[in-house]
This record gives C-alpha cells, structure tokens and sequence, in this order.
C-alpha cells in the first residue's frame, strides 16, 4: 500500500520478510489455500492472473467487515492484471462486485462501502419495516449504479458479472407476508431433510453478463438470465432481499415471471462442487467456514472445509483480529436491532478504521519472499 498504517500488534514481518503464522494468534487475516492453489502460489506468487473466479458470500453489513481489504484488492491488486475474471455473488457480495465491474472500482466500492454505513432514519418514522428497509436499499443502489454504470457492468469484457437470487416457488412465489412466512417454514423443514428439497421451494435464478465457466450449477434446479443495464438493479436489489424483511423483486426484465428473493437462501456462500474451472478461486469472506445455504447455518455437517477445496484462496479476518474489535465480531445485520444510531455509526465507523489492518497484511503477504509465508494448508 501507499502509506503504512502504524500499528503495535506484533505481527509485521522479520527483517527477513517472514510473515508471523496467523495460527500464532496475532496476525490479522486467516488465508486458507487449497492443495493445487499452494502449487500455483508457491511456483509463480501472488500474481492476480492466476485467478480465474471470485466469489462474494451473503452477509449484509459484514462487508463493512473487510472494508479496506475489499479496496485495496479492488483498487490495487486486481488492477495489476487485465485478465479476465467471472465474478459470482449473492446478496452483498453482488452489489460488491457490481463495484470491481464499475468503470471506477476504487470509488465505487467506497461509495458503496460508504452509502450502506451511513443508512439512517427518522425515530418517529410512521412507515413500516418493509418500506423503511426498501427504501435505505435503494438509496444505497443510487449511489453504486450512477448514470452509465450499469451498461460498463454488463458490457465490459474483463469481469464477467453472475448474480445469484432465488425465484420463489409455491407459497414463496407471493409478495403476501403470511403467505412467504408459511413458505419459508415449509422451505427451512425441506431443507433440513435434503438440500435438494429446498427446490420446491426455490429455483436457482442466476443473472449473468456472458457465459458460466468456471462455475457449472449442476447441484439445484438453476435459470440462466441474461444481464443487462435494464435488469441490473432489479437482480442487484433481488438477490439482497431477505424474505419478510424486504418485499422482493417481481417479473424481473428479461427474466421468467415470478417473484424473486435473496441470493443466499440457496447460494449463501456457494456450493464448490460446482466448481468446474481450471484456475484459482479468490474468496474475500466474513469468516473461514463456507455454508452452502441460509437455511444450513444450524446445520454444522452441511458446512464446507475450505481447506479440502483444492483451488481455492479464502482470505477472512483473524480469530485474533475479530477479537480486538468493537464487541468481538464485524458488522451485521443485528446492529439495526442491537445499536442506536448513533451508537451503530460510531461501532462501524471503528471497524472501518481498523480494516485499515486487513488490506495491510493482505499486502505484506503478497511482498513476502515466500508466497506461502503464513497461508493455512490445505490437504
């Protein structure tokens, strides 16, 4: 980076230029690499060609969470390359790589980056949820889909933009608040039996800016719509709309009829054994655990080592450094609930600040002598 942040944890590199074991408990990111991605990593080094995919995860307010890491990887190092890169994402991971598609990815992943943190509303508010949670929503999107971005999205050749939502099915099919509420307890019943009984429920929309290789959806019932700068924002808000939270997106340009919900409820930090690609997967996560679907966070065998996913880079703040934050974890969705405003400004404005740490480590990572200087192996 540029300027070097000042900081006293002891986990900078040796004069050598050996970075400290994050197992060490001091170093600020986890970097999980999988058997084949340390080969790659170790023959040629931190090199962003290497990379044919990213994958943003479900999570809402936790992209605050990596913040910094987030720009320095969106303004710095993937600028070193113009190799093309497929870009899948749900929810905020959408909206984040709709900012590295942007025609100025440093300032669009700022602004959004910004816009979410400072959601704010009157106390004596008289609407309901719904439309207060809509409209934040959309007022974010005004700042990230400024005039003529969203034809550079998805016209650019460089990123390819996938955008995960999920069209519902039978009761989930309706914008009736009763009516998603029964289906969703239906859907989270299915699912808990089988995966693959969440698709009565729901129906893999996925909206792309060009074709799917690396990743080949052969594990759900999967729609592939074409994306363009009419639809784009309708995907974008679709595949962040929680269900009884928001009100969706219905008929959707271009797409089959119907009403569209959140990305994660089926691809809430993606399915790898869909993974068909021959290059690496760059994963800037929450956490260091991979969840196929929303409905499989209470459900521990249904999560994913990383470690056994042989050409995947996961990089995610530290056990260590989540602990140094404000109230031990990064942002969520909870800190609507749990925070006044003022209290929830100045919280995120903090973890802001402190993701300086992140981007930081990330670099030092990539400027030491071994590529392989404090990664967790894989098997």
């Amino acid at each position: 980076m540029a300027q070097r942040i000042n900081r006293s944890i002891n986990s900078r590199p040796s004069k050598g230029g050996k970075i400290k074991d994050p197992l060490a408990s001091t170093f600020p990111l986890t970097i999980i690499a999988g058997k084949i991605a340390r080969e790659r990593l170790a023959a040629e080094g931190w090199q962003p060609h290497l990379f044919q995919a990213m994958v943003g995860a479900s999570g809402g307010a936790k992209l605050l969470g990596l913040g910094h890491l987030d720009r320095f990887l969106f303004g710095d190092f993937l600028q070193r390359s113009h190799h093309p890169m497929e870009l899948y994402g749900s929810s905020i991971g959408s909206w984040r790589h709709a900012a590295l598609a942007a025609p100025d990815p440093a300032q669009a992943i700022e602004t959004l980056q910004d816009r979410y943190l400072n959601q704010t509303w009157q106390e004596n508010e008289t609407r309901n949820l719904t439309e207060v949670v809509d409209g934040l929503c959309e007022w974010v999107m005004d700042g990230l889909l400024s005039p003529g971005t969203a034809a550079h999205i998805t016209q650019q050749k460089r990123f390819t933009t996938h955008i995960a939502t999920a069209r519902g099915r039978g009761l989930n099919n309706s914008n009736n608040r009763g009516a998603v509420a029964l289906g969703m307890a239906c859907a989270a019943i299915a699912n808990s039996i089988d995966r693959k009984f969440l698709a009565h429920g729901f129906q893999r929309a996925m909206f792309s800016s060009g074709a799917s290789v690396a990743f080949e959806f052969r594990d759900f019932d999967t729609v592939h719509v074409p994306l363009s700068s009419t639809n784009l924002r309708s995907a974008l808000l679709a595949s962040g709309s929680i269900p009884l939270l928001m009100s969706g997106r219905r008929d959707i340009p271009g797409a089959p009829q119907g009403q569209y919900w959140d990305g994660g409820i089926i691809d809430y930090h993606f399915d790898f054994n869909n993974y068909a690609g021959n290059g690496l997967v760059l994963y800037p996560h929450f956490t260091d655990s991979i969840t196929k679907g929303w409905f499989d966070k209470a459900i521990p065998w249904r999560r994913v080592r990383p470690e056994v996913l042989e050409r995947l880079v996961l990089i995610a703040p530290s056990a260590s450094y989540i602990a140094s934050l404000p109230y031990q974890k990064i942002p969520d969705r909870g800190d609507f609930r749990r925070f006044n405003q003022d209290q929830r400004l100045q919280y995120w404005n903090q973890t802001m600040e402190r993701s300086k740490l992140l981007a930081e480590a990330f670099d030092e990572t990539l400027n030491a002598p071994n590529p392989l200087a404090g990664l967790v192996p894989g098997r």
